[in-house]
């Protein structure tokens, strides 16, 4: 599959490129959020008590096992083709779901979905980074976060709509299938990058391993950043994934008023990402990540502490709480999306954002299932919520110790593409050139 002729100018191809990730970033933040933003109405619908949820959404992070696989193939088949494919089987797959007459059909659907997506976004923010200049290699990592978030938000206000009108939660997988139209456009705009096309077409490098991004070039930074992948999706699954849950089946807010709390948090955390830019390319990335999200969630134990006795704005509270986590996970989001892209050569770098997936896959059903075996014996869920937040900060702490920064830095340079050519017996010259290209740009 061939990409169409683009503008030879970084600022209209690089436009293009953003506008597809973009499109794509909302479609993936929208079809992703239903699971959690329905999930009260999912777990009457199938008679599933808090703890069978827990093990349901257990099951559905599964999904990265084939993320890995997907993001593995982009490395070899190229990222535009993932990204067209995925495009088009998710509309079907979530037409599937929403049909699902029972959980465990539900739930292989959902995995599904969130598979393909997981590897057509993995092939986007890495194509984000082997395409754009250096200078706006960072904007370009925010705009697609700002996309995946405002994604992200719009199932909130849908959902009280729709059971106020006393239609099924069912009906929020409409838009996910009328994702089919988003094909034509995106795949106009989104070319093969020129760095995998050259070593693809010119064979300039030989057959990566799956495991070499374990190589000792790369060990500690690939090791490190599987850590923090773990540590924080144990604590983002369980503050993100049972927030609204919690603020309506526990704290007792109204749908209305929670979906308004979470939309109002969500809206003002998008400040985060044009921030995390900011902060990405006049500090770094590791100061970006390791202060602003440590801090992040000190916001997250705010909301699930919930307000004092004497509190006469409790709302007011959660809505505060909820603003700096989310703020603050923005920040960091940018920064460290803008370092995992450019850590790796290119012809591991979506395999290690794979890689990532599949860490937080299995770190993400072992949070549900200690969350669904720890709800009693800790005295609720919200008890059990807070103590997984904790992990957030040893993982900003092993980001700031271990991650070399690349902030000004070229792909090449940043992800030692030189070394790694010479311990592969492969040629430099072409990519040494396209990289001082983006530099100067």
């Amino acid at each position: 599959m061939t990409a169409p002729r683009r503008l030879l100018t970084f600022g209209g191809q690089g436009n293009a490129i953003i506008a597809a990730i973009v499109l794509l970033q909302v479609y993936q933040g929208y079809t992703l959020s239903i699971a959690g933003v329905a999930s009260p109405w999912i777990a009457a619908s199938f008679k599933l008590d808090q703890a069978s949820l827990a093990r349901l959404f257990a099951w559905m992070s599964t999904s990265a096992l084939g993320s890995l696989v997907l993001a593995r193939m982009a490395d070899r088949v190229g990222r535009r083709r993932i990204i067209l494919t995925s495009m088009t089987l998710v509309p079907l797959f979530s037409a599937g779901a929403a049909l699902a007459s029972g959980p465990a059909l539900f739930a292989a659907f959902e995995i599904v979905v969130a598979a393909l997506l997981g590897g057509s976004v993995s092939s986007a923010i890495v194509l984000l980074a082997e395409e754009l200049p250096v200078k706006r290699r960072a904007r370009g990592q925010a705009a697609a976060a700002l996309a995946s978030a405002v994604g992200g938000i719009l199932p909130y206000p849908v959902i009280p709509v729709v059971i106020g009108w006393g239609l099924s939660w069912r009906w929020m997988m409409a838009p996910a299938v009328a994702g089919v139209g988003l094909i034509v456009p995106i795949s106009r705009m989104v070319p093969e990058p020129r760095i995998w096309s050259r070593s693809s077409s010119e064979e300039v490098a030989p057959r990566t391993s799956f495991y070499d991004i374990f190589h000792p070039l790369y060990r500690r930074r690939a090791l490190t950043l599987l850590a923090c992948a773990a540590l924080d999706t144990m604590a983002g699954t369980a503050v993100n994934g049972w927030l609204y849950f919690d603020a309506v089946s526990i704290i007792g807010l109204f749908p209305a008023r929670a979906s308004m709390l979470v939309t109002l948090g969500m809206a003002v955390g998008m400040a985060g990402f044009p921030l995390g830019a900011w902060t990405s390319e006049r500090f770094g990335r590791v100061p970006t990540v390791a202060y602003f999200g440590g801090a992040a969630w000190l916001g997250a134990l705010a909301f699930y502490h919930g307000p004092p006795a004497s509190s006469s704005h409790p709302t007011l509270w959660l809505l505060a709480g909820y603003c700096w986590f989310k703020v603050g996970s923005s920040i960091m989001t940018v920064g460290a999306n803008s370092a995992a892209t450019e850590l790796l050569p290119s012809a591991l770098r979506t395999t290690m954002v794979g890689w990532q997936m599949i860490t937080g896959a299995i770190f993400s059903v072992l949070a549900q299932v200690l969350i669904a075996a720890l709800i009693g014996p800790m005295g609720g869920m919200a008890n059990v919520i807070r103590n997984f937040a904790l992990l957030g900060f040893p993982s900003a702490l092993i980001f700031g110790l271990f991650i070399d920064e690349t902030r000004g830095l070229s792909l090449e340079a940043a992800a030692h593409e030189r070394q790694w050519a010479e311990l592969r017996g492969t040629k430099t010259s072409g990519r040494k050139m396209d990289d001082n290209r983006q530099t100067l740009s």
